[in-house]
């Protein structure tokens, strides 16, 4: 499937824009100023349809190649602003600091923090949880232990909830809220999800997580799986 079957901008141009953006504390606007310094005419709804169609396009298609994280999971949740309103973006990471998942969600609850694991047990490059590091938020627990009785995770799994030993996930948040913040919030959840999906595999691959050729660099990479 040619994926820029149509587009009136070369793929290299328009992987650019999007890289640059799902990678970097940039707005739109200022793309587009860059992009006009190299003679090229973008607007920014141009670039913002890019982002939308091609971010979820990258996390998908990295996925295979993501190598294993290990079975210390760290996990916490930040806030992302959509439409005026915070929403809850799901995240957790291994005791090395690699992603082992994220996900969007409009509630904190016990129901979204099931859909959360169940996500992240279905992924490929993770493997079952020894030990599943938490904050205080009290919907953990009880979503764990009805995965543990609907045998989708091992009864062996420990629970944890120590602060200090979460750093390791708050701080790999800073890097997400970084790339967000220039963005001043979503103005649909859709949207959102789309483009947190790409800074995410952005911020996977910048981490070291992708099998990549050792003769491509990550940019020829990408270049290369887009086809």
């Amino acid at each position: 499937m040619n994926l820029f079957k149509w587009k009136h901008y070369e793929s290299s141009i328009i992987l650019l824009t999007v890289r640059w953006y799902l990678k970097y504390s940039l707005s739109y606007r200022d793309i587009v100023e860059m992009m006009g310094e190299r003679g090229l005419k973008i607007s920014h709804t141009t670039i913002m349809r890019w982002v939308h169609e091609f971010g979820p396009e990258i996390d998908k298609r990295i996925r295979p190649f993501l190598k294993p994280t290990n079975d210390s999971w760290r996990t916490d949740e930040t806030y992302i602003k959509v439409k005026g309103q915070w929403k809850y973006l799901y995240r957790a990471v291994d005791s090395m600091g690699k992603t082992i998942d994220f996900m969007l969600s409009e509630n904190r609850d016990m129901a979204a923090a099931k859909r959360f694991f169940t996500k992240a047990l279905s992924s490929t490059h993770n493997q079952n949880p020894r030990v599943i590091t938490l904050d205080k938020n009290p919907a953990y627990p009880p979503a764990i232990l009805e995965l543990m009785s609907e045998k989708s995770m091992p009864k062996e799994t420990t629970i944890r909830q120590t602060k200090y030993l979460n750093n390791i996930v708050e701080q790999d948040h800073r890097f997400i809220k970084k790339i967000t913040k220039p963005m001043l919030g979503f103005k649909t959840f859709q949207t959102a999800e789309q483009t947190l999906k790409g800074i995410e595999a952005m911020h996977m691959i910048r981490k070291g997580q992708v099998e990549t050729s050792s003769v491509l660099t990550a940019i020829e990479w990408i270049n290369k799986i887009l086809g």
